[in-house]
């Protein structure tokens, strides 16, 4: 049987599991920065390093960011959460076990809407991220590789948000991860910068033959960092178990990892249930109580989120689908915004947007704030279109070059002399000169091939330079024609 046959026996179930890194200052339970990108070791201190008797005392900011969280995925805020100590050998935690919570999370139930379903959410936790290893390749004194440790990372505040196991394949999940990460980066709470590992996913995946309603053994892949690795990583992922169930064996419970080079996961470790981490509640943190005026005071903060952003787009006359590509670039979306505020027209905005710009942009790999494009500039591009002192081609030519140069858009127009021409006796001269030089073209318009007439159309252009005024040109060619 092929590939494709096999598959259609089987149905994947799959859950992630995605850390998100917020966005505070400092770390979860301890008063050095959490900033990316310092110089190893420097963002530490003696909570941070495990040293005797030092105390974590939890970041307030952390739990803001929590409850804002719990809030856009209509998840219920715990009023009484705790955190617990996960018991495992952790080489870049020093203190040698985890800050979590297990039993009574700060977030529980929730969802995600996909294009054709509801992902459920089982549960949002907040717990402190490990710090990063780093192995290298050089031999020491016994000629063996070493690793070295960066703590930097470690005691970073993270939010684990775990679904249910409601997709069913590497299409859903990547959808979902997506608007995930929407979500968190509109409310500020994470930057969603998968490279860096500011967002990682761990997936859960599983099969089980079609019309089975328990669910198979489930391997965990670790610290997926791309929406397309995490695509390939679940693809293999399926056809190894196939493979396996199909053989006649049994797929085992385990934790594996992703080679992004070479498209394979591989075993890392025996999946451990709850029991193997000996959780028992933080003796050195009180239980957290979040009353209705906290979660009140932090409700009142929360942005407009992506989708009822999509839903006001299309209002303003957008389709769906380009409300969703414009929502998908925060930036772009926030740049978007600040322009129909202006007296300009939404769709002809958006149409710019994700034509000409969205073009410039991909091809010089940048985002809208790094070009040289502003906000007041462009609502002054879209007037001098709206007025009809240009015509939409010279616009389309004139944004890309202010993309570039950042220069005025009326100053461009005056300084180029790209106004449109309005003036019916030049328009006409041309027209009629084109005719003229076209007669047998004519001769065949007049004849029933009515599809040259734009032809000529876009000669007079190409005279005028693209200036004629479109309106007026179609008229006056219209009656030269049918003289």
């Amino acid at each position: 049987m092929t590939t494709n046959e096999l598959r259609e026996k089987y149905e994947v179930v799959i859950g992630l599991e995605v850390h998100a890194q917020l966005k505070t200052k400092s770390k979860i339970f301890a008063p050095d920065g959490a900033e990316f990108g310092h110089e190893p070791n420097t963002e530490t201190s003696p909570i941070t390093l495990g040293m005797p008797g030092v105390l974590p005392v939890l970041n307030k900011g952390v739990v803001d960011m929590a409850i804002l969280v719990g809030l856009a995925l209509n998840s219920k805020i715990a009023k009484r959460c705790k955190f617990d100590r996960k018991q495992y050998f952790y080489p870049d935690l020093p203190k040698g076990y985890q800050i979590s919570q297990y039993d009574e999370p700060i977030c529980s139930g929730g969802e995600i809407k996909i294009s054709n379903k509801t992902i459920k959410i089982t549960r949002a936790h907040l717990e402190e991220d490990a710090g990063k290893l780093v192995h290298a390749g050089a031999s020491g004194i016994y000629g063996s590789a070493y690793s070295l440790v960066d703590l930097n990372r470690a005691g970073t505040p993270l939010l684990e948000i775990v679904s249910e196991p409601d997709m069913r394949s590497s299409d859903e999940a990547r959808e979902y991860m997506e608007q995930l990460r929407n979500n968190l980066r509109y409310i500020g709470v994470c930057d969603g910068n998968l490279e860096e590992g500011s967002m990682r996913c761990d997936a859960n995946i599983s099969i089980r033959p079609k019309g089975q309603k328990e669910f198979g053994t489930r391997a965990e892949i670790k610290n997926v960092n791309s929406f397309r690795a995490l695509q390939r990583a679940i693809e293999y992922e399926i056809d190894r178990q196939i493979e396996i169930v199909e053989e006649g064996g049994q797929v085992v419970q385990e934790t594996r990892l992703w080679d992004d080079n070479k498209g394979i996961t591989s075993s890392m470790r025996g999946k451990e249930d709850a029991h193997d981490y000996r959780y028992f509640p933080e003796p050195d943190l009180m239980p957290l109580e979040i009353d209705d005026e906290w979660i009140e005071r932090v409700k009142k903060t929360m942005p407009e989120l992506p989708k009822a952003k999509v839903e006001r787009y299309m209002g303003l006359g957008l389709s769906e689908y380009d409300a969703n590509v414009i929502v998908n670039q925060m930036d772009l979306a926030l740049f978007y915004d600040e322009v129909i505020k202006g007296d300009v027209n939404p769709k002809v905005a958006s149409n710019f947007l994700m034509g000409e710009i969205a073009a410039f942009l991909k091809e010089e790999k940048i985002s809208i704030n790094e070009s040289k494009l502003t906000v007041q500039n462009f609502q002054n591009l879209l007037q001098l279109l709206e007025k009809g002192t240009i015509s939409n081609n010279i616009a389309k030519s004139l944004v890309v070059e202010i993309l570039k140069t950042g220069e005025d858009a009326k100053a461009l127009v005056e300084k180029k002399g790209l106004s449109v021409m309005n003036d019916d006796g030049a328009i006409l001269a041309v027209i009629q000169k084109v005719l003229s030089e076209n007669k047998s073209q004519v001769e065949a318009y007049k004849n029933g091939k009515d599809k040259l007439f734009g032809f000529f159309v876009g000669q007079v252009m190409k005279e005028t330079k693209g200036r004629a005024n479109p309106k007026t040109l179609n008229e006056l060619l219209k009656k030269e024609l049918e003289k």
